[in-house]
């Protein structure tokens, strides 16, 4: 649940300011548990039959045909764009690891470094399913939680710096309200879980006596908890100390102590290492299923080993050639996060149980609705800035 976008809250406050930060924070924390409590809950709404992946609510809200043209494309948009994201993410914390650790050593492309973070993607990738990579998915729990509590407590322990200043960052109104619109889409990407929850909710056991949405629930509001003791410390705390100077990754704003900032840059690797498979999973189950069952290839490991392949391929030459954090962060969040993380679930329990108007439950669900289009809207214009701001002094595959 904890995302390598944690990192770039401090930079989203820079661009929100003190009050609509702080409020956007508060109110995307509510909003995506209340969309998730709606996906656990919808999960066997239906006695008998488990909907255990997203497209499959979607085909049952909203028509077979129809179900499927809503929720594929944004959810693909989603798992491939945090699979890039996370290939950026992965190469530049290998470089800054690299660098506070040899700074006398030779300067190397941030492109090799991206390269040396897919090789590995390139071996677990052919793990068969969510089930065998649990031992992963556990390191990169641990490790969201180490490199987040480091970020803080680092940022804390460096202190207020000198002429810190808290205006926004941008110096003309253009560019100070495209920065607003970027950083929504900024903190709508830490928020990623929704597109992979019904995957994970299949695997749990399931009886009419204990369904599997009681140890689900379970385990969705400890993850929130630690979601908040993870994202609003290092959110306020980063933004507090270093302003509207504060880096897309508040890693690389911290230097010292050397020793812990390489160390959490190297969290940083596992964590993404764990969270990049768990998006491609769905992925590589879709396109290949799309491949045996309309295309009539038979399934053989030689397919799988072709699929998953090109897959990371692709993946990291995207990456290679767009390593723009913070932007892709903007575009990605608003563009594909928002629909499926806050008003998607909503609309499908609106379609599906057809509350009464007017009451709470409609008010709830209306809100977060208009809360998630306006994200979607809106953030992938400044996000979309950003990476052409970027890509002027940028020299590709440098």
């Amino acid at each position: 649940m904890v995302g390598a976008g944690v990192l770039s809250l401090p930079y989203a406050m820079s661009e929100l300011g003190w009050g609509p930060g702080v409020a956007v924070l508060v109110l995307s924390w509510v909003i995506t548990l209340y969309t998730l409590w709606q996906m656990v809950e919808m999960h066997e709404m239906v006695p008998g039959r488990r909907f255990d992946r997203y497209h499959e609510l979607g085909q049952y809200a909203f028509g077979e045909k129809l179900g499927l043209y809503i929720v594929v494309p944004q959810q693909l948009v989603v798992e491939v764009g945090v699979n890039i994201v996370y290939m950026v993410t992965g190469g530049k914390s290998l470089k800054k690891f690299h660098d506070t650790v040899c700074e006398d050593c030779k300067n190397i492309k941030l492109t090799y470094f991206i390269m040396i973070f897919s090789s590995v993607h390139f071996v677990l990738s052919h793990l068969p399913n969510l089930d065998s990579i649990s031992g992963v998915s556990l390191a990169a729990a641990v490790m969201s939680l180490s490199y987040s509590t480091i970020a803080w407590a680092a940022s804390a322990h460096k202190g207020v710096q000198e002429n810190v200043q808290y205006g926004y960052r941008a110096k003309t109104v253009a560019g100070t309200v495209l920065g607003f619109f970027s950083a929504l889409g900024d903190v709508a990407f830490a928020y990623a879980g929704h597109n992979v929850v019904l995957e994970i909710q299949a695997i749990i056991p399931s009886t009419p006596e204990k369904p599997s949405k009681g140890p689900m629930w379970k385990g969705v509001v400890v993850a929130y908890i630690i979601v908040a003791l993870c994202y609003f410390p290092v959110a306020l705390i980063g933004y507090w100390m270093f302003g509207n100077e504060v880096e897309d990754n508040i890693l690389i704003s911290l230097n010292n102590p050397k020793w812990l900032i390489a160390l959490a840059n190297m969290f940083v690797v596992i964590h993404v290492i764990g969270s990049y498979q768990i998006y491609a999973m769905p992925v590589f189950d879709m396109i290949e299923s799309l491949m045996v069952k309309k295309l009539n290839f038979p399934p053989s490991i030689i397919l799988r080993f072709v699929v998953r392949n090109v897959y990371v391929a692709f993946t990291m030459f995207v990456a290679i050639a767009f390593p723009f954090f913070g932007g892709l962060l903007g575009f990605f969040g608003g563009f594909a996060f928002a629909p499926t993380t806050y008003f998607l679930p909503c609309v499908m329990w609106l379609s599906i149980y057809n509350p009464r108007r007017f009451s709470l439950s409609w008010w709830s669900n209306w809100v977060c609705i208009v809360f998630g289009v306006c994200l979607m809207i809106l953030s992938p214009i400044g996000g979309l800035r950003q990476i052409i701001i970027d890509a002027k002094t940028y020299k590709f595959y440098s």
